[in-house]
């Protein structure tokens, strides 16, 4: 079985500002196979955001991930960005 991978340390300060909004946050960073680590909903809209720190970039299986998924998916860096990125994407 898959442990869960490395938690990039913007990710705690992201939830909170997620959840700030009244986004619902699943935290799904354990999942493995490059899902992204936050499932969010917010205003009837689901979205999948991966956080990452600086300028750290996509693993394999994330880049594989993010081209096969056919819904809203992002990488967010900052608690601000990924705000704006699901208000903005949940219209």
């Amino acid at each position: 079985m898959r442990q869960a991978g490395n938690i990039d340390s913007v990710q705690p300060a992201i939830v909170k500002a997620l959840r700030k909004i009244g986004a619902s946050v699943a935290i799904t960073s354990g999942i493995g196979g490059g899902y992204p680590d936050l499932t969010v909903g917010y205003r009837g809209k689901t979205l999948l955001l991966e956080c990452k720190t600086g300028n750290d970039q996509l693993n394999t299986a994330q880049q594989e991930f993010h081209a096969k998924w056919a819904g809203h998916i992002a990488v967010v860096r900052t608690p601000e960005q990924a705000q704006l990125e699901v208000i903005h994407n949940a219209r």
